[in-house]
């Protein structure tokens, strides 16, 4: 197994390519967990995520003959974007098998470091499967994203980085998906501070690694399905779980609507953009699932924040809805001259902003000399919402509103 000794060595590598990410105190996430938090920001690291260290690291090590030969990975994206750059900084051939479903901005990002990118598989496990097949038929090295120790000690460098700034925490919550990254972690924080707890947090909809955790014993799960992509992980690596059953205190899970709060909170609360997986120890923290001392000094880290766009809009949207600040109504109207002006200055006269409006006279369940009028509006809070709706039907218009 990988020792204290080789994170340390390979800190010494990494360093030529990985930044020593920013952490700082998060006051208001403190305030409202009840804990003294602090985050690791690897969602700003060298190609946006904490993968480069471990890529890097792998890599480095290899003999002259095994980098002449080249490289393959398997994944979604942010190890894709870590092997592409390493193999680019050793001046090597890098080729990335990535699921037919990643996201264009991600298949962009490992292209531009000049690796060959192969879309095969409707998910990470079915592109592994085809880039393991297709490393030994053209007789290339394998870069595994997380079963490899090489891979784990280049990821553990994070935890070297957060003792140096902070002394002792009582707890780091680390995301968890094939496990690379936890163990890499907890391998050097029970090495350097047996005391502090490692704290895992996967997806609901990945719980692979939780299920094994529990079971001590490897579980594979038969899909996945979560927003944080990163993590959506089906197998259970028996390399990474013999780290976490040895090193891990505990593996909790946050599913994806907690997850998408956790991504906007971070976005309107700390100024970050952050992925999925990376936003799953927040999640873990502004829901309140962790069974701490209070004012206990946990460390959140947020791995990556390689998020699609269109996701992120989604997540704003859903998170505009949910907090008041935009309704959504379908108002049922007579259609004559005057009705939706009628309508409008009604919105007016509650202070509210259109952002939306659409006019339907056709639909089938309408009644002759009937319209639907949808009609998005930008308000400002659920009392204000109230009185908009109150307004509505002191004025006799019929409406239902879309959630």
């Amino acid at each position: 197994m990988t020792r204290l000794e080789d994170i340390e060595a390979a800190r010494r590598r990494v360093e030529k390519v990985a930044v020593d990410t920013p952490f700082s105190y998060a006051p208001k996430l403190s305030e409202e967990s009840g804990y003294e938090v602090y985050l690791k920001k690897e969602n700003l690291q060298t190609t946006g995520s904490f993968k480069v260290r471990g890529a890097f690291n792998k890599i480095a090590k290899l003999s002259e003959e095994e980098r002449k030969r080249g490289v393959v990975a398997a994944s979604a994206g942010n190890h894709a974007q870590g092997v592409a750059l390493s193999a680019k900084y050793f001046g090597i051939p890098a080729t990335i098998v990535m699921p037919e479903t990643t996201p264009l901005t991600k298949v962009n990002g490992v292209k531009s470091y000049g690796a060959e990118v192969l879309l095969e598989g409707a998910n990470y496990d079915e592109a592994y499967a085809y880039a393991v097949e297709y490393a030994k038929k053209e007789k290339k090295v394998f870069v595994h994203p997380f079963a490899d120790g090489d891979v784990i000690a280049g990821q553990g460098t994070i935890a070297l980085e957060i003792f140096e700034k902070c002394e002792a925490p009582d707890a780091i919550l680390v995301p968890v998906g094939g496990g690379g990254l936890i163990s890499g972690i907890a391998l050097a924080t029970k090495a350097i501070s047996p005391k502090t707890k490692v704290i895992g947090v996967a997806a609901a909809g990945a719980p692979a690694m939780k299920l094994s955790f529990d079971a001590k014993k490897a579980i594979d799960t038969t899909g996945v399905r979560t927003i944080a992509d990163g993590i959506a992980v089906r197998d259970t690596s028996p390399v990474t779980l013999e780290y976490i059953l040895q090193y891990v205190d505990d593996i909790l899970l946050v599913d994806d609507e907690e997850i998408a709060n956790a991504i906007l909170y971070l976005l309107e609360k700390q100024k970050l953009v952050v992925e999925g997986a990376g936003a799953v120890g927040v999640a873990a923290l502004i829901h309140h699932k962790l069974s701490l001392p209070e004012k206990a000094r946990v460390v959140a880290v947020l791995s990556g924040g390689n998020i699609d766009v269109t996701m992120l809009s989604v997540i704003i949207e859903k998170g505009l809805l949910k907090s008041y600040r935009k309704m959504k109504l379908v108002v049922t109207l007579i259609d004559k001259p005057g009705s939706l002006m009628e309508l409008t200055e009604i919105v007016k006269e509650a202070q509210a902003n259109i952002v939306h409006i659409g006019y339907d006279r056709t639909s089938l369940d309408l009644k002759f000399g009937d319209a639907y009028v949808s009609i998005g509006l930008e308000t400002k809070g659920k009392e204000h919402q109230e009185e908009i709706k109150k307004a509505l039907h002191e004025h006799g218009f019929r409406y239902t509103e879309e959630h």
